[in-house]
């Protein structure tokens, strides 16, 4: 898939008139016309690797800030901001957005910080958690010097044969002079993975399935062999609480692992070759579905991109504990809470069954996208059987026709499910599932009717 068009008009305009230049001035140190420039500046015309390095080799200039969106998260991040219901009776659609993007992406910027030291409620300015997911979504989830660091030692592990834990056990002993042991659970009863130089072993819980046993020891091996390359992406996040830092470092150790277990490339293929059907995926990179889902939602290397899936984890009182917007458009998953009526709920009792459902988001009576998403129980931490989890992933259901799970299901507009982003967030009407009234609406009581949900409000 070709690399998307780059629209930088207002920072090639801010850096000519910090410089003090005229447009033709300016055109003429870049080896352009001044119409053509013009064109630029006003977002009419891409800006090509031709002029960008001109603009650097003339100006000294960082072409980092040609994407200023990407600190605010594109347009998905304005949208996410844009969905808070004290905005919902302004209407603004995506379209707004993106042109606001595209022709002030500084006020745009200016939005977002302020919303964001705002917040929805005084916690999240110093909730780490909240600092950390801002910072992923920076990235959309997508490392890439990670990504081909990853590969490259996949390549030299020669990890393409069978057994993947083999090969990451030689790589420890080989390089690093160190063990793998399995230790019962009354030996390490509150431990997955403990490193013993003294002993010089990766210490395992054989609590551990297969899966998570190989992906403890990839941790292990980002840790040993690319911490610094890790701790210098880490190090350059902008956090104000070094928790927040960390979280960040413990994602990025994951990143790396994920990335050696299942190798950009070789994975991609595998996605496209199989129509990214999961069961097959799975075992033919012995991962767990959890681990599976995290890495569907990195696949955006440039010129090699793969669907844009998002990836959420639910507990049984419906909320979020982790959540992967990725390159997605799923606004309904950047809630704290899910809505009841999404199959993910459903999938807690039918453990390790696919729960497959076509869902769009209702916004006050006005579906929005549609997306096929895909949920299944995951094990916790600890005792098997003792913690419970649903991760649920998802695609926009234009892209969604060829996968293999979408076969027999129906993927038109009409038959799609309705959710909202919670009740609290929720202006959908007559819902018989609503337990909270929404934020923002004035209830309406009716004494000859009684109607099938306890809050109905202006507009029922």
């Amino acid at each position: 898939m070709a690399e998307e068009a780059l629209f930088a008009g207002p920072a090639i305009r801010r850096l000519r008139k910090r410089e003090g230049l005229t447009q033709a001035a300016t055109a003429a140190r870049l080896d352009i016309s001044p119409s053509y420039l013009n064109l630029i500046e006003r977002n009419q015309r891409p800006i090509s690797a031709r002029v960008v390095m001109r603009l650097v080799e003339q100006f000294d200039f960082d072409p980092r800030t040609l994407r200023e969106d990407e600190a605010i998260g594109g347009i998905d991040g304005l949208a996410r901001r844009f969905a808070d219901e004290r905005f919902a009776d302004l209407g603004i659609d995506r379209e707004e957005m993106q042109e606001l993007l595209a022709s002030a992406p500084q006020a745009a910027a200016a939005f977002a910080r302020l919303y964001d030291n705002a917040g929805r409620a005084p916690v999240e300015e110093d909730d780490p958690l909240f600092a950390l997911r801002r910072e992923i979504e920076k990235w959309r989830n997508h490392f890439a010097d990670l990504d081909n660091a990853a590969e490259e030692l996949a390549d030299e592990m020669r990890l393409s044969r069978g057994d993947i834990g083999l090969a990451l056990t030689d790589r420890l002993r080989e390089r690093h002079q160190l063990s793998v042991r399995i230790l019962p659970r009354d030996v390490m009863p509150d431990s997955m993975r403990r490193l013993d130089l003294h002993a010089r072993q990766i210490q395992l819980s054989e609590m551990l399935s297969a899966a998570s046993r190989n992906f403890q020891l990839a941790l292990a091996i980002a840790r040993l062999e690319f911490r610094d390359e890790i701790d210098a992406i880490a190090k350059g996040a902008q956090f104000d609480d070094e928790t927040a830092r960390g979280l960040f470092t413990r994602h990025l150790d994951g990143y790396f692992a994920a990335a050696l277990l299942m190798p950009y490339s070789r994975f991609l293929r595998a996605c496209e070759a199989t129509g990214y059907d999961l069961p097959v995926l799975l075992r033919r990179f012995s991962v767990s579905f959890e681990q599976l889902a995290h890495r569907l939602t990195t696949l955006q290397r440039v010129g090699q991109r793969g669907l844009p899936f998002f990836m959420v984890r639910v507990d049984r009182a419906g909320q979020f504990s982790k959540t992967f917007v990725g390159a997605s458009t799923a606004r309904f998953v950047n809630s704290d809470v899910s809505c009841p009526l999404w199959h993910a709920h459903r999938a807690f009792e039918r453990a390790g069954e696919l729960q497959v459902q076509f869902v769009s988001l209702d916004v006050a009576g006005e579906r929005e996208g549609g997306w096929l998403t895909i949920s299944r129980t995951v094990e916790g931490r600890g005792e098997p059987g003792e913690t419970q989890f649903v991760v649920s992933i998802g695609v926009e259901a234009v892209l969604a026709g060829d996968l293999a799970q979408a076969r027999g299901i129906s993927l038109r507009s009409d038959d799609a499910q309705p959710i909202g982003p919670g009740c609290r967030r929720c202006h959908r009407v007559r819902c018989s599932q609503r337990s909270l009234p929404p934020t923002g609406r004035r209830l309406t009581f009716d004494p000859v009717r009684y109607g099938i949900t306890p809050f109905e409000f202006a507009g029922n």
